[in-house]
């Protein structure tokens, strides 16, 4: 195999460079605009996309990797702007389908496209696309849009034919049709507006003409030539009139009188630079015509007097401007991206102002906004809202009407409403005025609140004022021992006993609102230490034998006057107390028990009748042996003693409030009051109190008499509160005075400034100043210039040039109709030249340059103008008169001396004016008597408004004359209203009971709940408060309830035992005295005290299960028994209580017994079982109460509480102290905050001063004023009411204006057809200001002020060429009215296309013969705004016979052809086949046969109509038939005629059965309606026989008053 080895070869072509190199990069550069440069990266890359080396690539096909490009600065943004075109004609996107629709829904979807354009907006040059899209994306260039559904041409239905064309002979009859909407997106054209036909009248009896006289158009004007020109042909005039004329030059006193004739006339001319006026004139032809439309010769035309073919006319001069000026400097000076730009203006002036030209003078000022920039531009001035100090918290605004707090506001608190007032004031003033070296002091000061736009801060907000905590103080502790005033400093013998209490709950403002903590009683032989005895020792026999007579030995401790244990040695004064005497009995002694305790003391005082006691008793055990020691007698069994023998005589330290905190002068050097910006230094300063003695129910004693060393303090320090001065803004600068000129009687201005209180003075502040608004009056500003057109002499009379009039019949040189111009100046109201634009503004319109005039012939007769009419003088049916005169040679000519002919009086009869008055319109609201209302800093206070009462309502009244005309209402001698007094219901509140008293705790030990309530007495109305949510579930009734958790001390009240009696056996042993028995003792239930049990009280106040044994069996030892002392207490069980603990008690053997026998066991035990001898204590705390606020509050910050109880673990509640000696956790929180949402009332501004009317006249006219809301409500406050604005109507005022009466005929001098004129007058009309109202005409004088403006053009047209059609003439009749405007619309839906209306002129033809010279139909639209979507539906008149109308109609009911769907049209004919030709048959609308009314069909076997078939007929009598007085029915025969001719009887024909062979309706009907009557009578009858039921007795139940007043709205 040989291999040939070849060198590896890669075509060229497989290496590219990218076809997409990377983006170009940022353009960078030194400088703004052209001149930078960006670069792109480029690389080689295979034809699959990997990169590789540039060197396989071709160099000469590498991209460029860097360009020159213009660098975009921030500052271009003025110079370049895109330039976005319209955008082009909707095109359609090749459509998916194949075939359209027959019926088009909607349109086919399009697309359209426009050019967009980045350019220097300087010249309009176009730019790269980067400059603008540096600033702003590129607006896009293409968008969907919607090619809509062919519209075809739609007409209205033809008018009546008119008239025959000609009263004799064959004429043509028209009628013609006026498009409705045009035809749109390829619709069909429009079909003819005209039918005519041919009408016959009765024949003529002369000829009828052939020819008329036509008259052309007039040419245009011309000017006539110059004097060279005229002269030149006439040179060539016959030699005659040269000599005469030269005979004329050379008479030299003639050439001078005509020479200063015409400087003279060139003098008097006033030239003016902005009107040019030059007189020419126009000439015109006069045809004879042919009926078939060819021209003849003139003489066809047979008549004497020829139309005039020339006229002066004045030459078109259009208006002529200068350049525009250079742009004004722009309106805002200073840079400011944020509030609106300013504006620069530039102008240009009149040079030639239009002379009979259409079109009006171009814009003469042109505005366009701007932002000035640059290095020295200033920052805008910019505003914001200031605002006041909060006013002081007020609480009385929230209360309801009846709260009887209203009265006194001193004392409330809680939640409050707090206002302040707001200002504006320059926003940046601060910088601006670092960069103007202003003074800052003037930083605040208030400017106009116009200028500032920002939102507004608050002026009103909820705050709090704290309630004040009551002093709560503990019980009185039991009276100490007698003790010195001072311990450490013991004096004499005196001494006190005093009992104390402590405060429970610290008050607000410091603990001198608390009552006396301490009461003390003077005693004698006071000490400080005193040993306390707290038990005995046992008894130890004397002698040391076993029993017998011996000694306690006292257990003390050593305890200071408060009852606290001390050292030992601080007792070592007192006297130590000796031992106890006692006996140890023997056996076969009696046996005593142990004392009891001593009593309470049975007064807490002694004195002259009183005297405190306490007592203590013992009982026997066992009774004595033979030989032993024998029992006492009972008297030793109780022992007394004197208790609390101290007097009644109790003295307290009484305090007085704190006095004024008064400046220390020691510290006044460091005070200072408050500076402005708020920092503040305060001082230090005393206030005092008065301290008395004071003896319980005696009064003021001498201090001696209470312990000197506890007497409270009566100085102490107080911080003094911070002087704050009255802090108020600088003065506002002055209101601007009016700066432009006053027009007329100017009433003299005002100008005002103020200033605002921004802090009140407080705590001995500087007062603020008084005067807070100053006003005085302005200078007097220029009175304005007002501007007149001044008119000039009319100039002479210019007639048509003789070299064009010469050749017409009966022409002279000297006379005939002409036009004179005259010159206008402006000038002042002095008489002052004036530039003219100041009267194009203000002097209203032109006067006119020029005027028709007549240059008498010598046969023409002259006059003076008329005069105007003289004056009624009120004369009901008096007489008006005009004048005028003949003047020059008139007056001497017969013929202008004929008053017939040439009247020089005129007439007219005086209007009888009788006024009569009606009113118009609605009733205005309620409007209330505006009267100042207090204000308190800016806001008024809650409630203060007066919204409510009597007002009045206003209606207009207009006043018209006898001819229903609106006149001014003084003519009625009315004001222009009617007034009617009205009330506006005042609001009532929600009305509520007050508080009824808190019930009994629900618990008698531990904690429960106490409640009191609210019932509803009156609902609210008017938009008064709503009532608070109301309690339904409470069975009673309605009522708001307030829950409060209450806690019953388990120990306050207590059973009380005596001892127990001695045992009395029952089995009584003489002998022996023991054994078995019973004891008692006596248990009460007593009121605990800190002194101890006091009063006995009923024993349903204790717990009946704790209540103690009052008897049990007992037993009596006997002499030779042990004697055992009472059992002590049981000892505690150890917890839990699970069954496996025991507790036990012990009792000690007090006799010893006889030999043999033995003691009985000194201890016992029990199980510890569960809720039996043991239990577990637990806490439990109770639900939280409601929302509980001081007494004083409405609403604002509260607490709640709950609280915490001891549960024994079978559910009982004990005292506390059973859960606090266990130690157990307390993990509740007792209190939280909680909010009671204020009600605050709706807060309305005041109203604003009524608005201009919005009329200037008419009758509609309103004024209106509005209110705001300042504070919208919360919570349960009285709601806004819901009108806010108010209307007034204006009083009426006539409008008038300028109106175009008709047009008249169009006429065509002296000829019977061609150009003429038609002419029409303006008059005044007054009206009512509707569009409605035509208008009534009156005098010219009440438009007088009125500018001559009509359908907004001040170009009074008042007269216009026409045409007159000759004879044979076909032409276009005059435009139809514009049609509705109509939207492009699907569904009812706007497609967005605009409205379009449309008018059209339809063909008139004259002649038959003529028809080939008709011009068009023509057809003009235009766009319009105010369009309506129109839907187009085919109609349908009722058959007749088969036949019927079919027509199509526009939905507002215009019947037209062309806009319903021919798809969709109904049948007009409906003719039955094979048609109904049986006798009485006709075609249905079923398309099938039917008989006529009175027919029946008889059908044959296929279905098909075979015969109809007379019904019988049932003859009825009338009252008219005397003859029976029985209805009879009678079978006629249908074959014979009937007899029944008379008319005597009605007949009716009961045809049962329809065609088509089933019963018919009525049928049905008359079923029904029997079985109904027949159901009603039945049960008529059943009602009537039924037994009456007793009326029911009406119960008696009381209701309760509350029902009564509450409907059950539950959600007041």
């Amino acid at each position: 195999v040989a291999y040939l080895k070849l060198p590896l070869f890669f075509p060229q072509n497989v290496y590219v460079f990218s076809s997409f190199p990377g983006p170009w990069g940022r353009c960078m550069g030194d400088e703004c605009g052209p001149g930078g440069i960006q670069t792109r990266a480029v690389w080689c890359a295979h034809v699959e996309g990997w990169t590789t080396l540039p060197t396989n690539c071709k160099q000469p096909e590498r991209p460029d990797n860097q360009q020159s490009c213009f660098r975009v600065c921030d500052w271009h943004k003025e110079l370049y702007d895109w330039q976005i075109g319209t955008w082009d004609q909707c095109r359609p996107v090749l459509s998916r389908s194949h075939e359209k629709p027959q019926e088009c829904l909607r349109g086919e979807d399009g697309i359209q496209t426009r050019d967009i354009t980045c350019i220097q907006k300087s010249n309009g040059v176009p730019a790269e696309d980067v400059i603008c899209e540096y600033f702003e994306p590129k607006p896009r260039q293409e968008q969907a849009c919607l090619i809509p559904c062919r519209q075809d041409c739609i007409v209205a239905e033809f008018a009546p034919w008119t008239e025959c064309s000609k009263t004799c002979g064959s004429g043509l009859q028209h009628r013609t049709r006026h498009v409705v909407a045009p035809p749109q997106f390829g619709g069909s054209a429009c079909p003819n507006l005209t039918e005519f036909q041919v009408c016959q009248s009765s024949p003529c009896a002369a000829e009828e003409s052939l020819y008329s006289l036509n008259v052309g158009p007039w040419s245009m004007c011309s000017v006539p030539h110059s004097r060279q020109i005229r002269q030149a042909r006439k040179r060539g005039k016959s030699k005659d009139k040269e000599k005469d004329r030269e005979k004329a030059v050379r008479d030299p006193e003639a050439r001078e009188l005509i020479k200063k004739k015409r400087n003279r006339n060139r003098q008097n001319r006033q030239d003016n630079k902005y009107w040019d006026i030059q007189i020419g004139y126009q000439t015109r032809q006069v045809t004879c015509t042919h009926r078939n439309g060819k021209t003849a010769a003139l003489s066809f035309c047979k008549q004497d007097k020829l139309p005039i073919t020339f006229q002066s006319c004045v030459i078109t001069k259009e208006c002529q401007v200068s350049e525009w000026s250079e742009w004004t400097p722009c309106s805002k000076t200073c840079f400011d991206m944020t509030t609106p730009k300013g504006n620069r203006t530039r102008s240009r002036t009149i040079k030639q102002l239009p002379i009979g030209s259409e079109s009006e003078c171009p814009q003469l000022e042109e505005t366009e906004q701007c932002i000035t920039q640059g290095d020295g531009v200033a920052p805008c001035i910019t505003y914001g809202w200031r605002t006041t100090e909060w006013t002081e918290c007020r609480v009385d605004p929230l209360l309801n009407q009846q709260d009887k707090r209203r009265g006194n506001q001193t004392a409330l608190c809680g939640g409050g409403i707090q206002t302040r007032e707001m200002y504006c004031v320059q926003a940046n003033e601060n910088l601006l005025s670092y960069l103007n070296t202003l003074k800052e002091k003037e930083a605040s000061r208030p400017v106009d609140h116009r200028l500032c736009t920002g939102p507004l801060p608050s002026t009103s907000q909820l705050c709090h004022i704290p309630c004040p905590t009551e002093c709560e103080t503990s019980a009185w502790s039991a009276w100490g021992p007698c003790t010195y005033e001072n311990c450490d400093d013991p004096q004499a013998k005196k001494g006190f006993k005093l009992r104390k209490r402590r405060i429970t709950n610290e008050p607000t403002g410091g603990t001198g609102n608390c009552p006396h903590l301490l009461e003390a009683i003077p005693c004698e032989e006071p000490s400080c230490y005193d040993w306390r005895i707290v038990g005995l020792e046992e008894c130890v026999p004397d002698n040391e034998k076993p029993c017998g007579p011996g000694t306690q030995v006292p257990i003390v401790i050593c305890v200071n006057s408060d009852g606290e244990e001390v050292d030992r040695q601080l007792c070592r004064d007192a006297i130590y107390p000796i031992p106890v005497v006692c006996e140890a009995p023997c056996p076969k002694d009696c046996v005593l028990s142990m004392w009891s305790m001593w009593s309470s003391c049975s007064h807490t005082c002694s004195g002259k009748t009183t005297e405190g006691k306490q007592m203590r008793a013992r009982s026997i055990l066992a009774y004595a042996g033979e030989g032993g020691v024998q029992c006492p007698n009972s008297s030793a069994l109780q022992e007394t003693r004197s208790c609390n023998e101290h007097s009644c005589t109790v003295y307290h330290w009484q305090t007085g409030p704190w006095g004024q905190c008064i400046e220390d002068a020691s510290v006044s050097a460091f005070n200072s009051s408050a500076s402005w910006n708020g920092e503040a230094t305060c001082s230090v300063g005393m206030q005092t109190r008065k301290v008395i003695c004071v003896r319980v129910n005696v009064g003021q004693v001498g201090p001696k008499k209470c312990p000197e060393n506890l007497r409270p303090e009566t100085v102490r320090p107080c911080l003094l509160p911070c002087r704050r001065d009255c802090i108020v803004t600088p003065f506002s600068d002055w209101t601007l005075c009016p700066s432009s000129c006053q027009e007329g009687d100017v009433i003299a201005k005002k100008q005002s400034r103020h200033r605002v209180i921004i802090q009140l003075p407080a705590n001995g502040g500087r007062e603020c100043p008084d005067t807070l608004f100053e006003e005085k009056e302005c200078e007097a500003s220029p009175i304005c210039y007002s501007y007149r057109w001044k008119t000039h002499k009319w100039r002479r009379c210019q007639l048509v040039p003789w070299y064009v009039r010469q050749d017409s019949p009966g022409a002279h040189e000297t006379c005939g109709p002409g036009l004179q111009a005259r010159a206008i100046t402006c000038r002042r109201q002095d008489g002052g030249q004036a530039d003219i634009s100041e009267c194009l503004k203000y002097a209203g319109p032109l006067p006119s340059l020029t005027q028709t005039c007549q240059i008498p012939c010598q046969d023409d007769c002259q006059f003076t103008n008329w005069s105007k009419f003289s004056s009624c003088n009120g004369d009901c049916g008096g007489v008006r008169t005009r004048k005028r005169t003949l003047i020059g040679k008139s007056k001497k000519k017969d013929k202008c001396r004929n008053s017939q002919l040439y009247p020089l009086i005129e007439n007219q009869f005086c209007p009888c004016d009788k006024y009569s008055a009606q009113p118009v319109g609605n009733w205005s609201d309620c409007i209330l008597p505006e009267g100042k209302v207090e204000v308190l800093l800016g806001m008024k206070v809650q409630g203060d408004i007066k919204e409510c009462g009597q007002g009045y309502r206003y209606q207009a009244m207009a006043c018209y004359d006898q001819n229903s005309r609106l006149v001014e209402t003084s003519r009625c001698n009315s004001h222009g209203y009617i007034e009617e007094a009205c009330i506006i219901p005042c609001p009532s509140d929600c009305k509520l009971s007050e508080w009824s008293n808190w019930s009994r705790c629900s618990k008698s030990c531990g904690s429960g709940v106490k409640v009191r309530s609210k019932w509803l007495r009156e609902k609210p109305y008017n938009g008064g408060r709503p009532c608070p949510k109301l309690d339904h579930v409470n069975q009673c009734g309605f009522q708001v309830y307030e829950v409060v958790p209450c806690h019953s001390d388990c120990s306050q009240y207590i059973w009380v035992t005596e001892p127990w009696s001695v045992c009395k056996v029952t089995n009584v042993d003489l002998k022996e005295n023991c054994g078995e028995g019973v004891q008692t003792r006596k248990v009460r239930c007593m009121l605990n005290t800190v002194d101890g049990p006091s009063d006995t009280v009923e024993d349903y106040l204790c717990d009946p299960e704790e209540m103690p044994l009052g008897a049990r069996k007992c037993t009596l030892p006997c002499p030779e028994d042990c004697v055992m002392s009472e059992w002590g207490s049981w000892s505690r069980c150890s917890l839990p209580c699970n069954g496996s603990s025991v507790r036990e008690r012990s009792s000690e053997s007090l006799r010893q017994p006889m030999e043999g026998k033995s003691c009985p066991a000194a201890t016992e035990t029990e199980v510890c079982t569960l809720n039996k001898n043991c239990y577990h204590y637990d806490y439990n705390v109770t639900d939280w109460s409601t929302c509980q606020l001081s007494e004083k509050a409405v609403c604002g910050n509260g607490i709640k509480t709950r609280m915490l109880d001891c549960v024994r673990s079978d559910g009982k509640s004990v005292d506390l102290k059973y859960c606090e000696e266990l130690g157990l956790e307390k993990i509740w929180q007792m209190n939280i905050s909680c909010v009671v949402e204020c009600p605050v009332n709706c807060q309305l501004s005041d109203w604003s001063s009524w608005s201009d009317c919005s009329q200037t006249c008419g009758l509609s006219g309103k004024m209106i004023r509005r209110r705001t809301i300042n504070q919208p409500f919360q919570g349960d406050g009285r709601p806004c009411p819901s009108q806010m604005e108010q209307f007034k109507p204006c009083p009426v005022k006539p409008c008038y204006r300028w109106q175009y009466g008709q047009w008249s005929a169009c006429k065509v001098e002296d000829a019977q057809c061609g150009e003429g004129t038609r002419v029409r007058n303006i008059s005044c009309v007054v009206f009512d200001g509707s569009t409605e109202d035509v208008g009534k005409i009156v005098d010219e004088e009440f438009c007088g002020e009125i500018e001559p403006i009509i359908d907004g053009n001040k170009k009074m047209v008042l007269e216009e060429t026409c045409t007159v059609p000759c004879p044979g003439d076909c032409y276009l009749k005059e435009w139809s009215e514009w049609s509705l405007c109509q939207l492009t619309c699907v569904n009812g839906e706007d497609l967005g296309f605009g409205g379009i209306q449309v008018r059209s002129r339809a063909v008139i033809v004259q002649d038959l013969e003529n028809q080939h010279l008709c011009p068009e139909q023509a057809l003009e639209t235009r766009p319009c705004s105010d369009g309506h979507c129109y839907e187009y539906k085919w109609m349908a008149s009722p058959w007749k016979g088969s036949s019927r109308t079919v027509w199509c109609q526009r939905s507002d009911g215009l019947n037209v052809t062309g806009g319903c769907l021919v798809l969709r049209q109904p049948d007009a004919d409906r003719s039955c086949n094979p048609p109904c030709s049986q006798p009485h048959a006709y075609c249905s609308e079923t398309r099938t046969c039917s008989c006529e009314d009175g027919y029946t069909e008889v059908m044959s076997s296929d279905g098909t109509l075979e015969q109809c078939t007379l019904i019988p007929v049932v003859v009825i009598p009338t009252m008219e038939d005397k003859k029976g007085d029985v209805k009879t029915s009678r079978a006629v025969n249908p074959t014979q005629p009937s007899t029944n001719q008379s008319g005597r009887g009605r007949t009716w024909f009961l045809q049962p059965f329809g065609p088509d062979g089933r019963l018919k309706t009525w049928v049905y009907g008359v079923a029904a309606g029997a079985f109904v009557l027949l159901i009603f009578i039945v049960s008529m009858i059943y009602l009537a026989c039924k037994k009456p039921k007793k009326p029911q007795r009406r119960q008696n139940n009381r209701l309760k008053p509350l029902t009564l007043a509450y409907d059950g709205d539950a959600d007041m």
